[in-house]
């Protein structure tokens, strides 16, 4: 499949508010997972205590409630036929193949891992920090700073190339289509 001339790829800004949309379902599944918590945290408040007692098992539980489902969410919306997550359908975005085509799962899943990366290494550092007790360890705001040099780079990317290193990697690019893409 040859790219179509109306795929424009989407910048920055049209991608940050495609997210922001995202974000939404996100916090109501948050909001259930911290509501479903509380219960069973008055209910059986050993059942909570163990598996956030460390770092690494509130790290491996963190990732298993929250990260798994969100990336789940991003690769199977982006590889499905609709190629977009509900906020990139929203903004008339597209995640597509450097030809144009839909991306399969392997690549879609590959992107979104990479893409959160940053996200992943922000819970580590925050899990880290908060299960310390004292004052932040230099790796947990190596990590921190780690983070940004990556958000910053994707940024740049996304600014300059019109595509995140996570795109590159991953053989994708996000692009306008639709209405909303030539409306614009």
């Amino acid at each position: 499949m040859t790219p179509d001339a109306s795929h424009r790829p989407a910048g920055l800004r049209v991608r940050v508010f495609a997210f922001a949309i995202d974000y939404l379902p996100i916090l109501a599944y948050l909001a259930l997972v911290v509501a479903a918590g509380a219960v069973v945290g008055r209910t059986f408040p050993e059942a909570l205590a163990r598996p956030f007692a460390h770092p690494a098992s509130a790290q491996a539980t963190g990732f298993a409630l929250v990260t798994l489902p969100v990336v789940l969410y991003f690769a199977l919306s982006e590889a499905s036929v609709h190629r977009a997550t509900w906020g990139k359908r929203r903004r008339g975005l597209q995640v597509v193949g450097v030809d144009g085509g839909r991306l399969g799962l392997a690549r879609s899943s590959l992107r979104t891992c990479l893409k959160f990366v940053p996200w992943e290494l922000a819970h580590t550092a925050v899990w880290g920090m908060s299960l310390s007790g004292g004052d932040p360890a230099p790796t947990h705001l190596a990590l921190l700073a780690l983070v940004w040099v990556l958000v910053g780079v994707n940024a740049v990317g996304i600014l300059v190339w019109q595509r995140a290193p996570y795109d590159v990697v991953a053989g994708a690019r996000v692009v306008r289509c639709g209405r909303r893409a030539r409306a614009r």
